[in-house]
């Protein structure tokens, strides 16, 4: 009887559980949108908006031209754009001159010009520099209205002062908004105003714009406005033609104009032993 009895309440036992087993719980929507910007295997992408699936598909090809650029994590160069791989290869092979002149193990001394093995002999044979002294790290007072307006995990705002309550909730509003401005996961542009949401878009705009000029990785070519993208062709022209011509950088002779060609000498034919 004792048996029969366990066997009665496994089965009942079993019945409960079953819809939580079959059915299991449905992810935070701002958890599963966070584990699509970084690419993990959590992520379900059928219960992204069209918006986020735009964010996330943005944040995907930003993150495979990061690897490309790095040479870190998986990269397939058939997403990238021209401009992107012309900055790829740019980037990678100014990389390996800088690690010459270094001395970094990294280097790789049969990719450099004839003018850029003499800079990197001139280099090595400077006195590094020496590293100036760690400043002094400045101990911010241990307050627990301090440690809430700063997002600190040892905030314990369960009963704050009534006179802090408007401090707590600008210094959540203020946060929000540096999030968004940094293009952190941790932004909810819901909860941005008009004019905060057009303050955000527009210092994001310029960032991308000077990563783009600058050669960085947070570059997203297709942020760009089409006089911000002819100035980036042009000014990559301007580049190419000046590495051709002084033989320090990538040179792509292909991409240079007749007259442009022309005014540039034929590269030295290696000595015949």
């Amino acid at each position: 009887m004792k048996t029969f009895s366990r066997i009665l309440w496994a089965g009942a036992a079993c019945l409960t559980l079953w819809p939580a087993l079959a059915f299991p719980a449905t992810p935070d929507p701002t958890a599963n949108l966070v584990a699509c910007r970084k690419g993990w295997v959590s992520c379900d992408r059928s219960r992204l908006t069209l918006l986020e699936m735009t964010e996330v598909a943005r944040t995907d090809h930003a993150r495979n031209l990061s690897n490309c650029r790095n040479g870190v994590g998986a990269c397939d160069h058939w997403r990238l754009t021209g401009a992107e791989a012309i900055g790829v290869a740019v980037f990678r092979y100014d990389r390996n001159v800088s690690s010459c002149k270094d001395g970094s193990a990294s280097c790789n001394p049969s990719g450099l010009t004839a003018p850029e093995v003499r800079d990197v002999a001139l280099a090595q044979g400077q006195p590094k520099v020496a590293a100036g002294e760690v400043a002094e790290v400045a101990v911010a007072e241990p307050r627990a209205v301090s440690e809430c307006l700063a997002g600190l995990g040892s905030c314990d705002d369960s009963q704050p002062a009534r006179s802090e309550v408007n401090d707590l909730t600008l210094g959540e509003r203020q946060r929000n908004v540096s999030e968004c401005t940094n293009s952190l996961d941790l932004c909810d542009r819901s909860q941005l105003t008009e004019k905060e949401a057009t303050a955000v878009d527009l210092t994001v705009h310029r960032r991308n714009a000077t990563d783009c000029t600058d050669g960085r990785d947070g570059c997203d070519y297709s942020m760009l406005t089409r006089p911000e993208t002819e100035a980036m062709a042009a000014a990559e022209r301007r580049r190419n033609y000046t590495a051709c011509l002084t033989q320090r950088g990538l040179c792509d002779r292909a991409r240079l104009t007749p007259a442009e060609a022309a005014a540039i000498p034929s590269p030295p034919r290696p000595a015949v032993h």
